[in-house]
């Protein structure tokens, strides 16, 4: 389990991007690249790393579902994902 110190980082990172989405994008079209270096450099998107939302752990992350592989399997052999079950044949 990730330090909450890192949690909050991220989801710091994330509502910086959401904030300064416009406006980064219409300096991009502008071409004003020395507006954009005045910008936060955690409004950039590419400083997000996609991390688990339950334990946030940045590895073994699957898109679909937003949480980490070892998080799934947890979850699924409970039950608490629908439509997952455990496979056996």
């Amino acid at each position: 389990m990730a330090r909450e110190a890192v949690k909050a980082r991220q989801r710091k990172r994330e509502r910086l991007v959401a904030r300064y989405a416009d406006r980064r994008k219409a300096l991009k079209e502008a071409g004003d690249y020395e507006g954009l270096d005045k910008l936060p450099k955690n409004s950039s998107a590419v400083r997000l790393h996609n991390r688990c939302k339950l334990t946030g752990r940045p590895k073994g992350y699957m898109r679909k579902f937003g949480i980490s592989r070892v998080t799934f399997r947890e979850m699924a052999s409970e039950g608490k994902i629908p439509g997952v079950t455990k496979a056996s044949w």
